[in-house]
């Protein structure tokens, strides 16, 4: 691929933006914003906000996925993969890589977040601003870890998953899939049944 110019963001919501923040840190400085939602001529930061995707790409742009509801960011993902056109993922220089661990295409690393060594984000994840996945962890595909979450070391967090802001998921934890803990709980033992859990142990709501 050559050295990639412009992005195009699907989303126009405030995800998009965030991640539109993070590719600026980035070194991108063009966007095509592409939402079902938006207004004659809209734009943001002089990039153009369209209603459908363009007809065609060239090699010197790429696609991310930018909405925050996980069933939807795999949709826009498959949407992408079906007309062949390349996606990314976005790493904020502030955060911090650790030796061995991986990010696949599709996922947003936020500023100051840490992704520590062996660690493995899947497809089309969320790690936002401030968020730790230690070391080991295995964090799913469609997954989203909010701000100033952490996850400890060598937890797995299943598909489509939702670790809330400010929430811990403590060292060796399986979380199955379809899991949302809410802001600021605490995950002690393995989730085995998909839902929501809040407090501190966390518990099923």
């Amino acid at each position: 691929m050559e050295k990639l110019n412009g992005i195009i963001v699907l989303g126009f919501g405030g995800h998009a933006r965030a991640i539109a923040d993070i590719a600026l840190t980035c070194g991108f400085h063009r966007f095509i914003f592409v939402d079902a939602n938006a207004r004659d001529e809209e734009h943001f930061q002089g990039n153009p906000v369209l209603r459908e995707l363009p007809s065609s790409i060239n090699a010197q742009w790429a696609c991310i996925p930018a909405l925050g509801d996980n069933l939807k960011r795999e949709q826009q993902m498959l949407r992408i993969e079906k007309l062949g056109w390349p996606i990314i993922s976005l790493i904020a220089p502030s955060s911090t890589i650790g030796v061995g661990a991986t990010v696949a295409p599709g996922s947003v690393v936020g500023h100051h977040a840490h992704v520590g060594p062996m660690a493995s984000i899947g497809r089309g994840c969320i790690i936002n601003n401030g968020a730790i996945v230690e070391h080991e962890c295995q964090i799913s595909n469609f997954t989203h870890v909010a701000v100033n979450a952490t996850i400890a070391g060598r937890t797995s967090i299943g598909e489509y998953g939702f670790i809330g802001a400010g929430a811990v998921v403590i060292d060796g934890i399986n979380v199955c899939e379809k899991v949302t803990v809410g802001a600021g709980a605490i995950v002690v033992k393995n989730i085995t049944k998909s839902g929501v859990y809040v407090g501190i142990p966390a518990k099923k709501h």
